[in-house]
């Protein structure tokens, strides 16, 4: 929407809510005429995959802002065609970001209200929003949200593992070098950890968790809140195997993983003990792999210290 139009729009808006506000102005009429909102960025979460799950609060909001920053306008229209909303949406994604923002914000500066939606989930996350956020604080301008679904936190309350305390941390790098020493830096993380993750990297990503982590008890959920919704619990060793068997999944994805084991009562000692029984009869790696097994201790500290006493 350029300014031009945005002006003559808000204009047109202003002009009728006072003609309507002078007639009826104790009781107007139910969608008579569209809520003035106040100038701002609104911040609207909008469905996982059941389109019903937008709140009534979120509907009445893209019905009366002026502009919807959308990801993707062909996915956002079909949400706002299922609940009857014609608001003018204009495209805001990674691509397109820089060039897009000062638009959003001189809409804002005029007075305008602008709606931000992700393709899916709440805005900001994993997505270039969070900018268009920043630079609303940074010039004094107003923000709010209509907050609702979040894959995260849905796959978390499905996972039954730990929510206490829980880091999301987004996607990991695609190649397995920089994926493994990313995990590494969270494996003493004392949380449940939270991942996205495409469905062609999940039976090498959990394998690369399950090496740098521990084989901890994990959860694979996919197409959360639609029809073939499917939730995959046990080991990351065994959900590892799951899906290099049955090949690449489809759907969206959220990798959940408990925090890190519980070393009952395993000294340094013992585990040099433990590793010395095992390295006469076994590789290195298959030391470290059945070790990390029975111990939960990190297979890549295992397969380090083997390395050590195997040289003595």
């Amino acid at each position: 929407m350029d300014q031009e139009k945005f002006s003559a729009k808000k204009s047109a808006r202003r002009s009728s809510a006072k003609t309507n506000e002078g007639s009826k102005r104790s009781k107007p009429s139910a969608g008579s005429q569209k809520n003035l909102l106040k100038a701002g960025l609104y911040l609207v979460a909008t469905p996982i995959g059941n389109l019903q799950d937008l709140s009534l609060r979120g509907i009445e909001i893209l019905q009366n802002v002026d502009v919807i920053a959308c990801e993707d306008t062909r996915v956002t229209g079909k949400i706002l065609s299922r609940h009857a909303i014609d608001t003018a949406m204009k495209a805001y994604h990674e691509h397109n970001a820089k060039r897009a923002r000062p638009g959003l914000l001189r809409i804002i500066k005029a007075g305008g209200a602008v709606a931000l939606v992700s393709d899916a989930g709440t805005p900001a996350i994993s997505d270039p929003g969070f900018r268009l956020v920043n630079e609303c604080i940074l010039q004094g301008l107003e923000i709010t949200a209509a907050p609702g679904a979040n894959a995260a936190i849905t796959g978390l309350i499905l996972s039954g593992l730990p929510t206490d305390r829980f880091l999301f941390a987004g996607f990991l790098p695609a190649k397995s070098k920089q994926r493994t020493q990313e995990l590494a830096g969270l494996a003493e993380v004392p949380a449940t950890l939270i991942f996205y993750e495409s469905a062609k990297r999940l039976a090498a990503a959990l394998a690369d968790m399950a090496e740098q982590l521990g084989d901890r008890p994990a959860a694979v959920t996919r197409e959360l809140t639609k029809l073939h919704e499917e939730i995959r619990r046990g080991s990351l060793s065994e959900l590892s195997n799951h899906y290099q068997e049955t090949g690449a999944p489809k759907g969206e994805i959220v990798i959940v993983i408990g925090p890190p084991l519980k070393k009952a009562a395993l000294t340094e000692a013992k585990l040099d003990e433990l590793i010395r029984q095992a390295l006469p009869d076994n590789s290195v790696r298959d030391v470290a792999a059945e070790l990390a097994r029975e111990t939960g201790v990190a297979k890549r500290q295992i397969y380090a210290r083997a390395l050590e006493l195997a040289k003595k």
